[in-house]
């Protein structure tokens, strides 16, 4: 007998739901230095890092923040879209 599992099991998450399930934690209220999420003064010296050193610094921890932001479970794909759901979101006000 074999198992299928629909589709949606590997489907992605957004990043808002990551943004909302790990990373709203610290980056609500900035603990630990993380910037905050809506402040564009917070994130505009990141953005001009790059995503790809931001994925990276989120992937392996950065100062504060563990690994993944402990999002083991996380792809890279993933990860990255919760780095630029919270970039777009703070980018523009």
């Amino acid at each position: 007998m074999s198992l299928l599992l629909s589709n949606s099991a590997y489907a992605a998450r957004s990043g808002e739901t990551l943004y909302n399930s790990y990373c709203i934690a610290c980056h609500m209220n900035g603990v630990a230095g993380a910037p905050k999420f809506g402040n564009k003064a917070d994130w505009q010296p990141r953005i001009e890092k790059g995503i790809d050193t931001l994925l990276k610094d989120a992937t392996s921890g950065y100062k504060a923040m563990p690994p993944k932001g402990l999002c083991f479970d996380c792809s890279e794909d993933e990860l990255r879209g919760a780095i630029q759901y919270m970039i777009d979101n703070s980018s523009s006000n």
